[in-house]
């Protein structure tokens, strides 16, 4: 049994002992490859932002463009305002001729 301990004691020993003794990796290549995706991520929310706000203006512009179109629709589907005069003019014709119906009606029969 002391042999079984004493051979797992080295064969511990010797994985303990390899990785203190290989050079540290170079991980500088690691470092730029994480600043180029940090640089992009930023550049990707810039442009992101930039086409959101560009989107908010287009929907701002296109609803008060809407607006004024529905407004001149409305506007010209509108029947035309008389003026009083106008009212009076034609009420006072109306009222002229059912008189004359009336009377020529009256003494025709």
């Amino acid at each position: 049994m002391k042999l079984t301990t004493i051979t797992l004691l080295i064969a511990v020993a010797a994985f303990v002992a390899v990785p203190v003794s290989v050079p540290a990796a170079d991980d500088t290549q690691l470092k730029a490859a994480t600043r180029d995706v940090e640089s992009g991520t930023k550049k990707i929310g810039e442009g992101v932002e930039t086409t959101a706000k560009g989107v908010g203006k287009t929907v701002t512009e296109g609803a008060k463009v809407t607006g004024e179109k529905l407004k001149e629709s409305g506007k010209a589907a509108e029947p035309k305002a008389k003026s009083a005069w106008e009212s009076t003019k034609e009420g006072a014709a109306s009222l002229t001729e059912s008189v004359k119906t009336f009377f020529g009606r009256l003494f025709s029969s």
